[in-house]
């Protein structure tokens, strides 16, 4: 059996396969998840992938590559949310019994939370909190804010890894440790 050479990547050929599987692999992710932005990231994600790796990998069926590419990037990402949602409501729920115990009453002050994640959000460096604020608050996806701001999407992935950390930790030094 003869061996399919592997594809070479340049530009042109590039842009041909990311206007020829685009769109195909954005309804394909979709039967995963209706969250569009996801999807979009994801896809991004994978052609962003495929060209920084181009001259390193050896692709042979490009069609199979990206879709297996797509489907195991958005398989991470639904097993990402599902750990995120669970420790948020783990967290939740560890509030509320403290409170429970503390005041014997079981009001969880939602206004002090969120007053605190404002303040989180405020404490970020300036090119965090607009990038965060486009993405979490204007919905704008990792692409439109690339093209808006005029940077790469690598850097708008660094720059949202960065903001939600430092939240995190706000929120941990801030909520978490009060009792």
């Amino acid at each position: 059996m003869e061996r399919t050479p592997p594809i070479l990547i340049n530009l042109k050929s590039f842009r041909e396969i990311y206007d020829l599987y685009y769109e195909v692999l954005c309804r394909f992710l979709s039967f995963y998840t209706q969250n569009a932005q996801a999807v979009e990231d994801i896809v991004q994600e994978v052609f962003l992938s495929l060209w920084e790796n181009r001259n390193t990998v050896e692709i042979s069926h490009i069609k199979t590559y990206l879709f297996q590419s797509a489907r195991n990037r958005m398989l991470n990402y639904l097993r990402d949310e599902k750990n995120r949602s669970v420790l948020l409501e783990q967290w939740f729920e560890e509030q509320m019994q403290m409170r429970n115990k503390n005041s014997g009453a079981g009001n969880f002050d939602t206004g002090k939370l969120l007053k605190s994640v404002e303040k989180a959000i405020e404490s970020l460096p300036r090119k965090c909190k607009e990038i965060f604020i486009l993405n979490k608050i204007e919905e704008l996806s990792y692409k439109k804010i690339a093209e808006t701001k005029g940077i790469s999407i690598k850097t708008v992935e660094n720059q949202m890894g960065i903001a939600l950390k430092k939240i995190r930790q706000f929120l941990s030094e801030n909520i978490l440790s009060q009792k």
